[in-house]
């Protein structure tokens, strides 16, 4: 009888970026957002990859349906894209970001006019 695999790899996300970018370092956050708070209309100076460990939310690319991210979902902000919704529902979200970033940069967020 055979032995089943002592580990499993399955690719939850295998995501194609726009253009070659130079990255020394990847800074990852665990990230809490409250029930009934509203981030806006924001964009990230870099890509952002995110995974989901508790709560919910809905994400919408500006332009682009919206999705309810649940834990164990993943998802990817492309850089310099408008993210119209990161929205905790009403238990809160955590999730972990993963921020791929250059020489001398840190990963910012920056609030826009909707």
């Amino acid at each position: 009888m055979p032995v089943p695999p002592a580990i499993t790899r399955t690719v939850l996300m295998n995501q194609q970026l726009p253009a070659p970018r130079v990255i020394d370092h990847v800074e990852i956050r665990r990230i809490t957002i409250a029930p009934g708070a509203h981030l806006g209309l924001h964009v990230h100076n870099g890509p952002v990859f995110g995974s989901i460990e508790t709560g919910s939310a809905i994400y919408q690319i500006e332009g682009e349906p919206e999705t309810l991210l649940t834990a164990g979902d993943v998802f990817h902000e492309p850089e310099s894209a408008r993210i119209a919704r990161f929205d905790p529902q009403e238990d809160g979200v955590t999730f972990l970001a993963y921020f791929p970033v250059g020489p001398g940069e840190t990963p910012s967020l920056t609030m826009l006019d909707s």
